[in-house]
């Protein structure tokens, strides 16, 4: 990422994914769980053979079409893992789980979760499911060949501040959808998208011998939850949906809404920043805004320490996912400004990175249509530009998707309110990643499907990673007695937390 940003942030809260799964076996219906072999696989890193596997994870793998209008044909792979209930007598069924992405491992995340303080009450109750999506870590996993400097990239365009820019990144866009193309994964284009997934999961379910799941999902996985509800409306136990995506999943009009999101979540970061004057970026809000401008404009004209102006806008609307990491930001804007050491892990290495990357776009260039002409894109750039200035001109800008092959095997799920009433969403007022606008347009699809909790507080993710008591004692009670609010609950902000 030297002039380039994010990859897995634009959709997820980046989770580690701690474990891969021995060479487990599944027979006819029935998963036979062994122990975990050793990895440390956050994203953007290496793995580190020396670290011990989670205690009381399991593993295995279960074997679906690669095709599910097949179910004879072409198997493949899928990873899964288990943490137990340690209380049988209390153990309701199973919570499957999807930290986001796509592109992200999701083997690691109901340990991630249970180190997130996951109610012991919840932890009694299930058992907790993770797996590694189709196309995605141990789960016949893709690639797209990117090569270094693709991957360091990323996966928000250059800022384009003309039309010209935007023509400009054209032709990289087009490569990388060629590279993806003729891989040799090619064949799973068709075949990698969150309704195949989805359809995944149902199998895992089959597996376990459940009737029913129950399904927590954040960011993207909001999504996948909606079309695992949509698809399988008798087959959801409870399910609750966080950071949620729009109906149409991470479709153009999602990844164009996190220009919106930085600009909702900003002023959180500039009240912070103003309060504290040693970092030197202004002691009111409107002066950190204009210091966020002044560097972006001087890091385009001259990269510091490997970070242009595109990679700056990116790292800062990243790392505004979590409250705990204004400090870093602050920090990261002080040493830019005046070009001394930047923090650790900034910019953060891509060199793990090309099989997150590749998983993303076949999943959000197949799962929907988007714009095929420059000339869009840079109608889109010129709106956002001045709407969103702090993102607009990247998020609006040209990939790969532009470029993707035209055919399609189905067309995109339509989440409708046909179904059980059993989905609860959960949601901050103000989260850069999925905007509460688009949260509110999901929960109007689901009509009376649905429940929306929403937390008066910033950031990416909230159950149960973030601070509000009422939001996170309204998803707890959900999953362990099956009770929602009445109606629509806004929960007031709690100061101090």
């Amino acid at each position: 990422m030297r002039t380039r940003t994010l990859s897995l942030a634009l959709a997820a809260t980046a989770v580690a994914a701690t474990v891969i799964p021995d060479a487990a076996a599944t027979t006819a219906d029935i998963v036979r769980w062994g122990p975990c072999s050793p990895k440390a696989a956050s994203p953007g890193k290496a793995s580190s053979p020396g670290r011990a596997a989670p205690p009381r994870l399991e593993c295995s793998t279960l074997e679906v079409p690669l095709d599910h209008r097949d179910p004879d044909g072409r198997q493949i792979e899928i990873a899964i893992s288990r943490l137990a209930s340690e209380k049988p007598s209390q153990r309701r069924g199973v919570l499957l789980t999807n930290p986001g992405g796509p592109g992200i491992s999701g083997l690691g995340y109901p340990v991630a979760l249970a180190a997130s303080k996951l109610p012991q009450k919840v932890l009694d109750s299930y058992d907790v499911i993770g797996f590694d999506p189709r196309g995605t870590g141990r789960s016949a996993p893709v690639t797209c060949d990117l090569t270094p400097a693709q991957r360091n990239r990323g996966n928000l365009p250059p800022y384009a501040h003309t039309a010209a820019d935007v023509a400009r990144q054209a032709d990289g866009a087009r490569t990388i959808a060629e590279q993806c193309v003729t891989s040799k994964t090619a064949s799973m284009l068709p075949h990698t998208t969150t309704a195949n997934t989805a359809r995944d999961m149902d199998r895992i379910r089959e597996a376990l011998g459940e009737p029913k799941i129950s399904y927590l999902g954040g960011s993207y996985g909001s999504y996948l939850g909606a079309v695992y509800t949509t698809l399988f409306p008798g087959r959801g136990d409870r399910i609750v949906l966080d950071s949620n995506l729009g109906p149409g999943g991470y479709d153009v009009t999602a990844m164009r809404s996190i220009a919106r999101g930085l600009e909702d979540r900003f002023p959180d970061f500039a009240a912070f920043a103003a309060a504290r004057p040693e970092y030197g970026l202004g002691t009111t809000p409107r002066q950190v805004r204009a210091t966020f401008f002044d560097l972006a404009k001087r890091l385009e004209a001259k990269p510091v320490r490997g970070v242009d102006g595109t990679l700056f806008r990116g790292l800062t609307f990243d790392r505004l996912y979590s409250d705990a990491s204004m400090p870093s930001v602050a920090e990261m804007w002080q040493a830019l400004d005046r070009d001394r050491p930047l923090p650790p892990d900034t910019p953060p290495s891509m060199e793990a990175m090309e099989n997150s990357m590749a998983a993303r776009f076949y999943v959000i260039c197949g799962d929907s249509r988007w714009p095929g002409t420059v000339r869009e894109y840079q109608r889109d750039v010129a709106v956002d530009r001045l709407r969103y200035p702090m993102l607009g001109g990247s998020a609006a800008s040209i990939g790969p998707c532009a470029f993707w092959p035209g055919e399609r095997t189905e067309p995109p799920v339509r989440i409708g309110d046909r179904g059980p009433s059993n989905v609860l969403m959960v949601q901050n007022e103000r989260d850069p990643g999925t905007p509460l606008a688009r949260a509110q347009e999901l929960r109007r699809a689901f009509g009376k499907r649905a429940t929306m909790v929403t937390a008066d507080q910033g950031g990416h993710g909230v159950y149960p990673f973030g601070r509000n008591t009422c939001a996170n004692d309204a998803v707890t009670a959900f999953l362990v007695t099956g009770e929602r609010p009445a109606r629509d609950l806004a929960c007031p902000a709690e100061p101090g937390k």
